[in-house]
């Protein structure tokens, strides 16, 4: 199966559009492009069961964050602050940026 190329990326800003998590805000810790999942930080926590062992110390339940779909998170652009997809644009250098299709802004900084 090929790799499809995302258009979010660790640390941007992204709302969740459905679930249990729906309307909150947060930050993305992590990206499997393999799968079509991300990492939202503070959302989805999930409680895992854990032995003890000499790089954890003391065992018990460890609540992490469990990872989103990628279609269930929409990004949120930092200059208007409205969530939006995600345009391309090939700046006068020759470098690609992400923009915002509401206000146009790049979003890469």
């Amino acid at each position: 199966m090929r790799k499809k190329h995302l258009k979010i990326k660790k640390s941007d800003k992204v709302i969740v559009l459905a679930g249990k998590e729906v309307g909150k805000i947060g930050t993305v810790l992590k990206v499997d492009s393999e799968k079509g999942r991300v990492v939202v930080e503070k959302l989805n926590m999930i409680k895992r069961h854990s032995k003890p062992s000499a790089k954890t110390g003391q065992g018990g339940i460890v609540e992490k964050e469990g990872p989103l779909n990628i279609s269930n998170v929409m990004i949120v652009c930092d200059k208007c602050t409205e969530p939006t997809r995600v345009g391309k644009r090939v700046l006068e250098d020759g470098s690609k940026v992400r923009i915002c299709r509401k206000c146009g802004e790049p979003m890469d900084r």
